[in-house]
């Protein structure tokens, strides 16, 4: 199993939820940080608990995934680093709660472009994964196993997610990725999700409430990608439905229909 101690890590999305408790536990471990995010004041504020905590280093920089132009900046100013990223934590993203039909497409192409998009893009740009051993953590969901009620273009994101970055696996021997695939844990994502006309929700779902700690998603996460596995799931009772949709899957789409989407 790697130890954190004294690796140079990337994570994005890292200004709150399970971004943040992550870069919390990282700096337990004494990982070097650089945390990106929108919000560059909470950025300011996760680095300074992460230095208390023993980061020996712990960078901010404003980052939207939604933003090419934002991406390509970010790219650039991590390939004039000096030291390149021993593990990348791709975490970045918004949630949804509309009705695929009544959904706006520009809707889907936000979403698409925070989730998906935004990760490939800036892999894309970044010159030391063509020769350095780096390690991903990349956040995707238990909705990018299956479809959901009120999620399609989340789903959606999140499904593509495995087959990119498990294609970048495979070709490249000195990469390797662990699928961080949460169900329902106490964060505040629901607050964000984006509604059909591209509104906000702002509203904090009870499956999202009565989720797992999100402290203990984080331990979970990173001890995850220090053995190297393929992938986690985390959550609770909820991640029954993987199976079920694996080896049961009519019993899947009987309790789908079912289960509360908020």
């Amino acid at each position: 199993m790697d130890s954190f101690n004294h690796k140079y890590v990337m994570i994005t999305g890292a200004s709150s939820g399970i971004g943040e408790a992550i870069a919390l536990e990282l700096a337990r471990q004494g990982a070097h940080l650089l945390l990106a995010a929108r919000n560059i004041d909470k950025l300011q504020q996760v680095a300074s608990q992460c230095l208390s905590l023993g980061a020996p280093s712990a960078e901010v920089y404003p980052l939207d995934m939604a933003q090419k132009d934002s991406i390509l900046q970010f790219a650039d100013h991590c390939n004039q680093l000096p030291q390149p990223f021993d593990y990348i934590v791709l975490n970045a993203g918004v949630s949804q709660r509309a009705l695929t039909l009544d959904t706006d497409y520009t809707v889907d192409e936000q979403i698409l472009q925070t989730n998906y998009l935004g990760q490939v893009l800036l892999v894309k740009h970044l010159e030391s994964l063509r020769t350095h051993r780096t390690h991903f953590g990349i956040t995707s969901s238990i909705s990018g196993l299956f479809g959901f009620p009120l999620r399609s273009a989340y789903c959606a994101s999140k499904h593509a997610l495995f087959g990119f970055f498990e294609s970048l696996e495979l070709e490249n021997p000195h990469l390797s990725v662990t699928f961080l695939i949460p169900g329902r844990v106490n964060t505040p994502i629901s607050k964000s999700a984006i509604l059909s006309d591209g509104s906000t929700y702002n509203k904090m779902d009870a499956g999202q409430a009565n989720g797992i700690p999100v402290d203990k998603c984080a331990r979970q996460a990173v001890r995850a990608m220090a053995k190297h596995k393929h992938r986690k799931l985390i959550g609770g009772i909820e991640l029954l439905m993987v199976y079920i949709k694996k080896y049961c899957p009519w019993l899947f789409f009987r309790l789908a229909r079912k289960v509360s989407a908020t």
